[in-house]
This record gives structure tokens, C-alpha cells and sequence, in this order.
């Protein structure tokens, strides 16, 4: 459940609020009543090395590229934008 705060909340318990936000927390701050901004925590970006990503990828094989093409062309027709004709 969303909580509202008011905006002389928000002014006055600034610092409760944004824990509340950091601990996760989605909080509306109105206005005179009226719902004016949503405030809510950001995604942390997360380092992920490229010997992890490799990792994680190793099971994987390879993509089939004509494969994919002709599944491609199969579900949508070969007349669309961007097809090798246009360039002949």
C-alpha cells in the first residue's frame, strides 16, 4: 500500500520520509489534498564484470541467425522494411 504524506509532512519529517523511501517504501505527497509527485527509490545499479557475464552466457548456444530470419519472415512476410530486396 502506497502511503500519502502532505507536502508540510513531507517539509517537516523530511529526513523520516526519505528512510521510509530508502527502506523502499513508494510515498504520494499531495498538495491541498491533490496528489502532486510520487516519490520513490531508484534502482541501484549493480557492477556485473564481464567474466561474470561470460559465466552466466556459457550454456548458451549460439543464435541461429538464419533460423531466426526465416521464423521471422515466416510470422511477419519478407515485404517489410528493411529486407534485403530494397537494397537489390
Amino acid at each position: 500500500m502506497t502511503q500519502v504524506v502532505t507536502q508540510r509532512e513531507l517539509r517537516n519529517s523530511s529526513a523520516k520520509i526519505m528512510d521510509a523511501v530508502e527502506r523502499g517504501e513508494t510515498l504520494i505527497v499531495t498538495r491541498n489534498g491533490v496528489p502532486v509527485a510520487e516519490m520513490r527509490p531508484i534502482r541501484r545499479r549493480t557492477f556485473v564484470s564481464t567474466a561474470e557475464v561470460r559465466r552466466l552466457f556459457s550454456g548458451v548456444p549460439p543464435a541461429d541467425h538464419a533460423a531466426m530470419r526465416a521464423e521471422t519472415d515466416a510470422l511477419l512476410g519478407e515485404d517489410r522494411i528493411g529486407s534485403d530486396d530494397e537494397h537489390a
